[in-house]
């Protein structure tokens, strides 16, 4: 991941279509070992968690180009690569695996991360976590222990339990969500040593309870 990070600082220095054109072959050369990179995280996931099978590569990656039809941000290019593996693929509304990079500089996550659970769930997707947790707090805060390491990200939180659910509740905390992601930093010791493969395996699996707690909560919306 070494030479992806080097090329997206690079990027992030010149982000304008004269010097993607000039260094398209480096790009399309590091999108091929991503690509490759996501494919043996794809069956890796599968072999623990069935759901993922038969979700393809494209399924779970982005373009590089970014949509400006609504930004103020007219830099043509995102300068991080992504993938997101869940059950079908990262347009699917379900709760899945993340795996995130961006140099140094960057401002999009602002860190190298691995990340799992629902990111911007819908209205509707929230009221019904909120209401699994209110009646089964400790299955939802047992699923949470298994995934150790990965925190919520409490700028996605409310300052006050909303209405209707009870602010002396040991679960409190979590009616307060307004994301249901964990995620846990990548170092990069690990992103650019010889066990990424192997460590992020390990990782995603310590969340594959959390994901299916949510996404059987996902198939009543």
């Amino acid at each position: 991941m070494k030479n992806a990070i080097t090329f997206l600082d690079q990027l992030l220095r010149n982000n304008n279509r004269d010097w993607f054109n000039a260094h398209k072959s480096e790009y399309l050369e590091i999108q091929s070992r991503f690509n490759e990179f996501v494919s043996q995280l794809i069956i890796g996931v599968s072999s623990f968690d069935e759901t993922i099978k038969g979700v393809t590569v494209k399924d779970c990656t982005y373009r590089i180009y970014r949509d400006l039809r609504f930004s103020p941000d007219k830099t043509p290019y995102k300068t991080h690569l992504g993938a997101y593996i869940c059950r079908g693929g990262k347009c699917s509304g379900f709760a899945g695996y993340y795996f995130h990079i961006e140099p140094d500089e960057a401002a999009y996550i602002g860190s190298n991360i691995l990340a799992a659970g629902l990111h911007a769930p819908t209205p509707a997707q929230i009221k019904l976590v909120r209401e699994s947790i209110l009646h089964d707090g400790d299955q939802f805060q047992q699923v949470l222990t298994e995934a150790s390491g990965f925190t919520h990200d409490k700028q996605y939180s409310l300052r006050r339990v909303p209405n209707g659910y009870p602010s002396d509740s040991p679960f409190a905390p979590f009616f307060k969500l307004k994301d249901y992601s964990i995620s846990t930093p990548l170092s990069k010791e690990i992103l650019f040593g010889t066990n990424l493969l192997e460590y992020v395996l390990t990782e995603f699996q310590k969340t594959k309870n959390y994901n299916l707690f949510l996404n059987r909560i996902i198939e009543k919306s």
